[in-house]
């Protein structure tokens, strides 16, 4: 096998390791939590599905890919739960060099296009960045909402902790942010948040 094969192979390998990733939302229908590859997998389906709903027109292939790579590095910096704030304060920093790491295994063009993709979402300045973390948001959401709000009451989570986090969907859809109001008020009203 030539070395580049053996790279991409590896890389590859690597990636199943994010199916050992537990994240702190629960699967529909009050199951187990989903891991990181559920969730990558769930929103890539979900940006296709819901492309029409951008705010601007999105390359969906970019942002397929984007759904998919945007937490490969939890499978060395570990989840963050979106509500830990004392986690989030070293998040940057372990997702960095896992990303240093991670993508590192590919060969040279391959390194540079998926890490520039990876750093894309990170920053959120682009119509696909911005679409992706919409779908971000949104996917535990619906989750969430489908389990009567189980996970936020788990955590102690309050209306003004998830309205600040989905209050980002509004840049990368204002239709989707306001189906999320219609989720978020309806929670807030049962005492779930």
């Amino acid at each position: 096998m030539n070395e580049r094969l053996e790279r991409q192979l590896a890389f590859a390998l690597e990636l199943d390791k994010e199916k050992n990733v537990f994240r702190q939302t629960s699967l529909s229908g009050h199951g187990r939590k989903e891991n990181d590859a559920e969730h990558a997998w769930h929103m890539a389906v979900m940006a296709y599905l819901l492309k029409e709903y951008a705010n601007e027109p999105v390359d969906i292939a970019k942002a397929m890919l984007m759904c998919l790579l945007h937490d490969v590095v939890e499978i060395d910096a570990g989840d963050t739960y979106a509500y830990d704030e004392v986690g989030k304060q070293t998040q940057k920093i372990r997702e960095r060099q896992a990303a240093d790491r991670i993508f590192g295994m590919l060969p040279e063009d391959q390194q540079e296009k998926l890490r520039e993709v990876f750093d894309e979402f990170e920053a959120g300045v682009t119509p696909e960045a911005r679409f992706v973390r919409a779908m971000d948001n949104l996917q535990p959401l619906l989750l969430n909402d489908s389990n009567d709000g189980t996970d936020w009451m788990e955590h102690g989570v309050c209306y003004e902790q998830v309205l600040k986090r989905q209050s980002q969907t509004k840049a990368g859809s204002e239709t989707l942010y306001q189906k999320t109001m219609e989720i978020l008020d309806k929670h807030k009203e049962q005492g779930h948040i």
